[in-house]
């Protein structure tokens, strides 16, 4: 089979994580450099011009939206007991989860008042006729087209969509295709957004090609039915459901510490600020690659180094 020059640099990184993987002793045997808890940076790393544009056109203030969402989490004992069933199906410390929700909650989005909002949302999804789509054309029609055709032998869920979304950064994304002019903008931003111009949604402010991506690992663990990209609603309820979105969070903070422990070596899963950090940036495995190269310590972004610093007052919500 002829691979596409632009898409090979995603097949030869494919085969280095194989091997990586192939070459692992078996589970517990590999010694992996811990990361140490707490803050590399002694101060909170620049917050994104983005978040803080958001946070103003609500009137309001990143105290006051971190207030808002730990004080949900502390008065609401179900989503507790929720919240440390997922993380121990994931074999995940909650404190994980916790990080992710105020992360997301402090920077991105206010959270709602109760868990019922959320599930009058995820409800309202059922039944309606949305698609995953750009200009008309359906993603899986698209991801039939022949530039994708080293991605039809993955099975895995992940490998399968970040091999899409490798092929349209190197050969669609901001150029002319096939006499067509592609936007210049993230996959999962131009095909996975039919309704609103953000880009997450719910309690874990997931993007449903996230969800796509760790869907065979929740369909393994949590014995959830498969996401279909070719059923849009059923995604965006399953990441707006607090019952099921919580699942697919832990999967994918299960990801990020199985990939910086396969891949770079280190055990990150004693540092909620740098899964934090990795919750907020994705793309795990490249930067596990990366800092394999160059060696070092990760190190938490302004998300997850106001997760490490409010831990005292985070971890007593999940002890």
């Amino acid at each position: 089979m002829n691979i596409h020059k632009a898409a090979r640099p995603f097949v030869a990184l494919a085969a280095v994580w194989l091997a990586l993987l192939l070459a692992l002793p078996p589970q517990g045997a590999m010694a992996l450099e811990t990361v140490p808890p707490g803050n590399r940076n002694a101060s909170q790393p620049d917050i994104p011009a983005g978040a803080v544009s958001r946070t103003r056109a609500t009137k309001g203030s990143f105290e006051g939206k971190y207030e808002k969402i730990r004080d949900l989490i502390a008065r609401d004992k179900k989503l507790q007991k929720k919240i440390k069933a997922a993380a121990q199906r994931y074999g995940i410390a909650p404190i994980h989860i916790i990080g992710a929700l105020i992360g997301e909650h402090t920077y991105n989005v206010d959270a709602f008042d109760n868990m019922q909002t959320y599930l009058v949302k995820a409800a309202s999804y059922l039944g309606s006729d949305l698609t995953f789509q750009h200009d008309g054309e359906k993603v899986l029609d698209f991801v039939a087209r022949p530039q994708f055709s080293q991605c039809q032998s993955i099975s895995d869920s992940y490998d399968l969509w970040s091999c899409r979304e490798d092929v349209w950064t190197k050969q669609f994304r901001g150029k002319s295709v096939d006499g067509v002019a592609w936007p210049n903008d993230r996959f999962g931003r131009v095909f996975f957004q039919p309704l609103y111009a953000g880009q997450t949604f719910g309690l874990g402010q997931l993007n449903p090609l996230t969800a796509l991506q760790v869907n065979d690992m929740v369909v393994r663990v949590s014995g959830f039915r498969p996401l279909n990209a070719a059923k849009a609603p059923d995604v965006y309820k399953a990441i707006m459901d607090p019952d099921t979105t919580l699942h697919y969070m832990a999967a994918v903070i299960r990801t990020a510490i199985d990939a910086y422990a396969q891949i770079a070596g280190v055990d990150i899963s004693g540092n909620p600020g740098i899964t934090a950090t990795l919750y907020n940036l994705g793309d795990v495995r490249q930067r596990a690659a990366d800092l394999k190269r160059k060696g070092g310590m990760p190190q938490e972004n302004y998300y997850g180094w106001l997760v490490n610093d409010k831990l005292a007052e985070l971890e007593p919500l999940v002890q």
